[in-house]
């Protein structure tokens, strides 16, 4: 369902993109920020919708990561030269919507290229992403991720921690973690994206508001109210599990990304991204 979405979405765009002149193929720009086997993924979409018909032709470019891509799309809409299909993540939209004539609404795009378009299907909390305050829909959900829990079966079983049995509360994580260092691992917790994870999806696992105004959705007058005392708190737990050589922070971004797949650290919260 979801490569039927996307063709429609590349065909609508493709509509008011330009006129086709005669014999010719318009040719259509998609930037994205997918690589590895998602990458490859892109191109083999792409290469479906132009032998379905020979009218478009889309050219799928890697632009590096999702600031990358983003950043270069702006420079590319500045200096005149914009792609004409532009795939980041979600904080993006909000980052195109603030640049007014940036973009134009997904809504809007699949209504002038006569697509039938219904963002009730999409669950409201990933569309809300994607949505302005007025309800309209400005961009797709194309590869909508979230936050998930790792850990190493094989690692655990090593330690004599029940492998079947993940962590269900952050006490578990850190006894698990207390555990795995016992058992001679120097990485037992990691996490990347973590203001993501340990702060956006903290907050929503916990029922707690990460913003105000409704975590944003509300309005653009929106604060961030990640200062609460159970925000405080987690990350002073994490901070005290670091000093005792628990959690070991990786970096910024998906830095820590590589570190849970080549056994080096053996729990991580991360993308569902990964496990493609």
């Amino acid at each position: 369902m979801l490569r039927k979405r996307v063709v429609a979405a590349i065909a609508a765009a493709v509509a008011i993109a330009a006129a086709p002149t005669a014999n010719a193929q318009t040719e259509i720009q998609w930037w994205h920020a997918m690589s590895g086997p998602l990458g490859q993924w892109v191109n083999d979409l792409a290469k479906q919708f132009n032998e379905s018909q020979k009218e478009y032709r889309v050219v799928p470019t890697y632009k590096g990561t999702y600031d990358e891509s983003m950043t270069a799309a702006i420079a590319a809409f500045r200096a005149g030269n914009a792609p004409h299909i532009l795939q980041v993540f979600e904080v993006g939209t909000a980052t195109m919507m603030a640049s007014k004539g940036a973009i134009r609404p997904v809504a809007e795009v699949m209504r002038e290229g006569g697509a039938k378009f219904d963002p009730s299907v999409y669950i409201s909390a990933v569309s809300g992403y994607y949505t302005a305050p007025n309800g309209q829909m400005l961009s797709f959900p194309f590869n909508s991720s979230t936050t998930v829990f790792y850990y190493n079966k094989d690692a655990f079983k090593a330690a004599g921690i029940d492998p079947n049995k993940a962590p269900a509360t952050w006490p578990e994580v850190a006894l698990a973690a207390a555990k795995l260092k016992a058992a001679g691992h120097k990485c037992p917790f990691t996490t990347s994206w973590i203001s993501w994870t340990q702060l956006e999806s903290f907050s929503a696992w916990h029922n707690t508001l990460f913003a105000t105004q409704n975590n944003g959705f509300g309005g653009t007058g929106a604060r961030l109210a990640f200062n609460s005392p159970l925000h405080v708190r987690h990350f002073e737990n994490l901070a005290n599990m670091s000093k005792q050589g628990l959690f070991v922070y990786k970096g910024r971004a998906n830095a820590a990304d590589v570190s849970f797949p080549s056994g080096e650290c053996a729990m991580m919260t991360g993308s569902s991204g990964l496990y493609s």
